[in-house]
């Protein structure tokens, strides 16, 4: 494999599709190096079909330099385009950027809370947890303290793996608060 890749790199829709069918174990194959040549792909949604064939030979070529993916010879001469580890975390922070906390009917009573206390050296991720906590609906009530009343600990454990911040965050269930009734009132439960 090669170097390691920016994955702050912005990319657009095509090359985004590209990492997402990787990820999700499409073997793209294609003829010659990615930086060559590419080969129809056949056997895949309508949508795909529409993909302008050079915007894909484009998007695959600057995938292959930002290091988001290489390739592997297979034995019958064609080249099968792979994730590296880079385009990897990549596709996480696209699922990060879809990922939603389901409400349930009835509220269980338990307020789940998120606290942090994470370094300036990390600064950046921490941020970013921040943002993306209130994205999800989660109130803060101190800096780095939000809350939240439904289940969503499989959710946060993703968010600070993905920000590489698990050594610094806590998540709590919580059965009462000294601000619950305001905190009810603010998420609109009885």
């Amino acid at each position: 494999m090669r170097g390691k890749a920016d994955i702050n790199t912005k990319i657009g829709p095509t090359t985004k599709k590209i990492l997402l069918l990787l990820a999700g174990g499409f073997n793209l194959s294609i003829a010659g190096r990615p930086d060559y040549y590419f080969r129809a792909i056949n056997g895949i949604s309508k949508e795909w079909k529409q993909i302008n064939k050079r915007a894909l030979y484009e998007a695959i070529r600057n995938l292959y330099k930002s290091k988001m993916v290489d390739y592997k010879e297979n034995e019958d001469g064609t080249v099968s385009v792979v994730l590296t580890e880079s385009g990897k975390t990549k596709t996480l922070q696209y699922n990060l950027d879809l990922i939603k906390i389901k409400k349930p009917v009835i509220w269980d009573k338990l307020w789940r809370l998120v606290i942090f206390d994470i370094p300036e050296t990390q600064k950046q991720g921490r941020n970013s947890l921040a943002l993306k906590l209130k994205d999800l609906g989660f109130i803060p009530i101190q800096r780095s303290v939000f809350i939240y009343p439904y289940e969503c600990k499989n959710e946060i454990d993703f968010i600070i793996e993905i920000f590489n911040l698990k050594p610094y965050v806590r998540f709590m269930l919580v059965k009462e608060t000294d601000i619950d009734l305001d905190l009810k009132h603010r998420f609109h439960l009885r």
